[in-house]
């Protein structure tokens, strides 16, 4: 059986679409390829890289990538997972569907280190959830 590509689509490629692409690796990666792109690169936000070690993902190898490296590829999904990405994500002719869901980014959490670790976890396990619910039948 072919695994199913899915590409996971933000602004920076630093938080959202990292957590998704080692989530649904971690999860489902049996039958799913995962991949993450953003519409502009930066890095990995620290905080994202230290919550998904909490729960055995080690992203310290990923890097931001731009979704260029990934217009011309044959995916299955192409999901944005912030308004922004959606609004700027240009057509991807060679994605068998599309889908959206808005989390919220943790780049513009502040306060205390702690403070912001509990928001960036509420965010993972956002997109734990959501990505259970949307992948986890097929």
């Amino acid at each position: 059986m072919d695994k199913k590509k899915v590409l996971f689509l933000c602004t920076h490629n630093s938080a959202r679409s990292q957590m998704a692409e080692g989530l649904l690796r971690a999860m489902y990666g049996d039958r799913f390829e995962a991949y993450s792109a953003g519409t502009e690169m930066t890095r990995v936000n620290p905080y994202v890289i230290n919550s998904m070690a909490k729960i055995g993902i080690d992203l310290t190898c990923h890097r931001s990538k731009h979704l260029n490296e990934f217009i011309n590829e044959n995916m299955d999904y192409v999901v944005t997972v912030c308004d922004n990405a959606k609004e700027a994500c240009p057509y991807f002719p060679n994605a068998k569907n599309r889908l959206h869901h808005s989390f919220p980014d943790p780049s513009k959490f502040a306060g205390e280190e702690e403070e912001i670790l509990l928001e960036v976890a509420n965010v993972r396990e956002e997109i734990k959830s959501w990505i259970a619910e949307t992948f986890g039948k097929q």
